[in-house]
């Protein structure tokens, strides 16, 4: 036990020793990938914080070479393949020199053979496992989930890719956007490649459709990230939820219909997903309500389903317990009951189910709003 306990702090100290993980991601060559992690580089310099190049691909771009000048650089290794000489990422020179932060572009890269490991995103988590932490960049095209996706929308067969679990554990994602306009026109400038590739790239990936499609991929792949990271990492007790709204019905046709019509305008006002959930108790029971009720109910539910809301039918006679379960269950942030036909003082001093449900609700943070 406690050499378990032992083992246990060890392996938080060690998680706590890895280094973080930046990623800049960009839906092409040349939107500035490279050039911001230059730029951040300087500025992390300026402030004191140790970082190095540990490889950067300039492409040969006037502008992103003059930002090279005057960082720290970790020389590259050259590596003999098949009679000839080439230059790859130093890993061990990295860790042995151990910068507080390092700079790996060309994420996808494969590297020669001969090296550690056969792909540079595996040197990535070689080197956060020491300790150092890495901004580097990658094309949204390189990613693995979306392969036959962009293969579809380019008509190119993308052969070095990166597992989505690289973007998972990525402490930062930053989405470096140009409009398709903007990319065009630092094409034409030369800005991107040299002159003789400039025609034949237009008429092949740097086509607007097409540009404007991985634009898509980019954001959304960022977003996604994103809302997973407030998912798993930030506490309920902060995070800010959505707001979702349960709609409350009984087969009480005058009712129904206000409490669906009304929280449908509630949800489109606030762009909201929203719920109708009706308990069936033993009072409700298809053998004790009227025919004609039980056809209200069901043009409820689908004026409900037509309206865009998740109907949810519960057999229950514990009608607080099973809103607060479902409220809870699905995050409710509102629910939404009918006006009681009872004035409202004789209902909260009388009906037990009400007074339950107000207590319950006094726990939590979730709204209750009585639609008239």
């Amino acid at each position: 036990m406690k050499d378990d306990s032992v083992k246990h702090f060890l392996d938080l100290v060690q998680k706590s020793r890895r280094g973080k993980l930046k990623i800049y991601i960009g839906m092409s060559a040349g939107v500035g990938k490279t050039y911001r992690m230059l730029q951040e580089s300087h500025a992390l310099l300026r402030n004191g914080i140790d970082v190095c190049i540990g490889y950067v691909e300039t492409h040969k771009r006037t502008e992103t070479e003059a930002l090279v000048d005057g960082l720290p650089i970790i020389p590259r290794k050259n590596i003999f393949y098949r009679g000839k000489e080439i230059e790859e990422m130093d890993l061990q020179g990295i860790l042995n020199r151990h910068p507080e932060i390092v700079i790996v572009d060309e994420l996808a890269h494969t590297n020669a053979e001969g090296s550690k490991n056969g792909k540079r995103w595996q040197d990535v988590f070689d080197i956060l496992e020491a300790g150092i932490s890495v901004i580097s960049a990658v094309n949204i095209q390189h990613l693995e989930s979306i392969n036959e996706e962009i293969e579809h929308i380019t008509g190119i067969s993308i052969t070095e890719r990166i597992p989505d679990k690289i973007l998972e554990v990525a402490d930062e994602i930053v989405n470096i956007d140009l409009t398709a306009d903007e990319l065009v026109t630092r094409l034409k400038e030369g800005k991107i490649y040299d002159q003789s590739k400039i025609a034949r790239a237009l008429e092949n990936f740097f086509q607007s459709d097409k540009i404007l499609q991985l634009r898509e991929l980019a954001l959304k792949e960022v977003v996604h990230q994103v809302e997973r990271k407030i998912q798993t990492e930030i506490p309920k007790s902060v995070k800010l939820r959505p707001e979702r709204f349960l709609a409350c019905i009984s087969s009480n046709a005058e009712t129904a219909g206000v409490v669906i019509r009304k929280t449908a305008r509630l949800a489109s006002y606030y762009h909201s997903a929203w719920i109708v959930l009706y308990i069936q108790s033993d009072s409700e029971s298809l053998e004790r309500i009227k025919l004609d009720k039980q056809r209200h109910l069901i043009n409820h539910f689908k004026l409900a389903t037509k309206l865009g809301a998740e109907v949810i039918k519960v057999k229950s006679n514990q009608i607080t317990q099973s809103i607060i379960n479902m409220a809870t269950e699905k995050e409710i942030t509102t629910i939404c009951i009918g006006k009681p036909h009872l004035n409202i003082f004789q209902v909260i001093m009388r009906t037990a189910i009400f007074n339950q449900l107000l207590r319950n609700l006094a726990e939590k943070e979730i709204d209750l709003v009585i639609l008239s």
